[in-house]
């Protein structure tokens, strides 16, 4: 395209910003990212995979304790913090350099520094060498999401989930506010790694927005594994007394911490971009506004991820930064589809959802048919475990069709994977009973269950 330095200019190296570069350059455009931070974005360097590496390193507790059952006998497990961490920055490290390397590879010329907007077309980016200006025919910003801690008396002493991974020293004593998949998962996971955590949600019960039968077995799992879950519940202040913390609650109660986590809530990373130069609308909750083309409010400009989307989500940046590159370079008919995402969430025991929930189902196709079932996995009968497992499938009555797949308990997110697949070939009931299913796996529950409950 003459007249401009480059046919896209990418704000953003996280996953939706590097998918897009990637394959633009790979289409033929000339391509700039910028980036001011470390390559991969949340995702790889404070999200999803470190805090997976967390969540394989606290089961490991579970895994001793049900050895014995099986006939091993094993010394009394330490913890070592510190080469927890050591091991998880030097994969997230590799993990950088491989981002880089499929960068450079497509031809993407990567640019270190903070970039802001000019105007509709015109990217500046303050470099340790000076500022850098270009020119871009199309640009996409995918800068992601950050922890909002509301503002209250102490709020300063609090932590985010980016410093989660790196604390020094290991808290004994952690408090987690919130209620989200991020609360239960930090809450999970130090639990696990031997923390003594106490969850706090001013709401009635964790995970707003998934079934309500999850929802409430999730949360007798998370007491039973020894999380101290407090529902109803509101901070009032921190304060620190000594060594430690002072968290007070609305409710009276003053609760001891070494550290304080808040995980209520991520926005839109927007401050320093120029929006407002280059014409960006905003919405009400400071997501980048966009149709359904991922276009903003200025034709040149494009955004995808956590900036604009509401599921935030790191498959969906990259399904969103497809369907951009394909209209931009491509055939244009690549559209993005967000029924049917499936998703897990990693506390202990897992979370994976696919579908409607039960109260969704009713909503949008009357009463369904529910099918539910509860038990104790096979591998806990020798170790001993208390975890159980549920398994849920939410249809539709007029045409058997499965509306809705939610499964608590281990490796879920495996397990509901595959079933996303057939869900989105419209699978039915009745097809899921005609499958034979492998014996013996939990898995096999999912095509096993002939009984609708009675609510």
């Amino acid at each position: 395209m003459s007249g401009f330095d480059c046919d896209l200019f990418v704000i953003g190296g996280g996953s939706g910003g590097v998918r897009a570069a990637r394959r633009a350059a790979q289409h033929g455009a000339r391509v700039v990212l910028a980036e001011a931070a470390a390559l991969g974005g949340t995702c790889v360097n404070v999200g999803c995979i470190p805090k997976k590496l967390y969540s394989y390193a606290a089961h490991f507790a579970h895994d001793f304790a049900d050895a014995a059952g099986f006939g091993w006998d094993l010394p009394p497990a330490r913890f070592d913090w510190q080469r927890l961490k050591r091991n998880r920055a030097a994969e997230i490290a590799r993990l950088n350099g491989v981002y880089e390397a499929l960068l450079r590879d497509a031809g993407v010329e990567l640019v270190r520094g903070w970039a802001t907007l000019l105007d509709g077309h015109a990217v500046q980016v303050a470099t340790g060498a000076g500022d850098r200006r270009w020119r871009a025919a199309h640009i996409l910003l995918a800068t992601g999401a950050t922890p909002s801690v509301p503002r209250f008396p102490g709020c300063e002493l609090v932590l985010t989930s980016d410093q989660m991974f790196d604390l020094e020293p290991f808290p004994r004593r952690l408090v987690v506010v919130g209620g989200g998949y991020i609360a239960c998962e930090f809450a999970s996971i130090f639990r696990g790694l031997g923390a003594g955590v106490t969850l706090l949600y001013r709401g009635g019960q964790v995970l707003r927005g998934f079934d309500d039968d999850v929802r409430r077995f999730i949360a007798q799992e998370l007491a039973k594994n020894g999380v101290d879950l407090r529902l109803h519940s509101t901070v009032a202040s921190v304060a620190r007394t000594g060594g430690s913390l002072a968290v007070t609650l609305e409710q009276g109660d003053v609760l001891a911490a070494d550290a304080v986590l808040y995980a209520t809530g991520r926005v839109p990373n927007v401050a320093g971009l120029g929006l407002d130069a280059a014409g960006v609308a905003v919405g009400a909750h400071g997501n980048i506004v966009v149709d359904e083309g991922f276009r903003s409010s200025t034709p040149s400009v494009f955004a995808v991820g956590d900036v604009s989307s509401h599921l935030q989500l790191t498959p969906v940046a990259l399904a969103e930064a497809m369907v951009v590159v394909d209209r931009l370079f491509g055939d244009g008919g690549r559209r993005m589809d967000y029924a049917l995402v499936p998703t897990a969430v990693f506390t202990h025991p897992n979370i994976g959802t696919v579908g409607l929930t039960e109260q969704q189902a009713r909503e949008r196709h009357g009463e369904p048919r529910i099918f539910l079932s509860e038990f104790r996995a096979l591998r806990h009968t020798l170790g001993g475990g208390s975890e159980r497992t549920l398994m849920k499938l939410v249809v539709d009555a007029q045409n058997d069709r499965v509306l809705g797949l939610h499964m608590v308990g281990p490796d879920a997110g495996e397990i509901v994977q595959g079933f996303a697949v057939a869900m989105r070939a419209g699978a039915t009931k009745n097809l899921f009973d005609s499958t034979l299913g492998i014996h013996p796996t939990a898995a096999e529950e999912f095509v096993t269950m002939r009984e609708a409950v009675t609510r």
